[in-house]
């Protein structure tokens, strides 16, 4: 896992990229963000999508909406950048539509884009 520290307009960002699985259930997201909020400071996060399981990104398990709700409950500003041109369901899509609408959740396809997000 590499971590980066962006700063922008007296904001903070930590950027996290990880080859090997780092978001397994709602128990390792909690554990991701707590040890990061501690080492960085930060309470927003950029994590690239192939750090996440895929569980996550089927809505019907249930898992995206336990984890993020998790993180807005803790203050926690989340953004997933990475290629989702896989996912085809619609909820999916629908889903990540609304959450770029949002201020809290980002689905955005690269770091520079999720950057922008958080900093906006």
């Amino acid at each position: 896992m590499k971590t980066e520290i962006v700063t922008k307009n007296n904001k903070t960002v930590a950027v996290i990229h990880s080859d090997e699985l780092l978001i397994k259930d709602v128990s390792s997201a909690l554990d991701l963000i707590m040890n990061l909020q501690y080492e960085t400071g930060c309470t927003d996060f950029a994590v690239n999508k192939d750090a996440i399981c895929n569980d996550f990104f089927i809505l019907s398990t249930g898992l995206a909406g336990e984890i993020l709700q998790k993180f807005i409950n803790y203050g926690i500003r989340f953004a997933i950048y990475g290629d989702f041109s896989k996912y085809t369901s619609k909820p999916l899509k629908d889903f990540m539509y609304e959450s770029n609408r949002g201020r809290d959740v980002y689905f955005q396809p690269d770091v520079s884009t999720a950057l922008d997000k958080l900093f906006g």
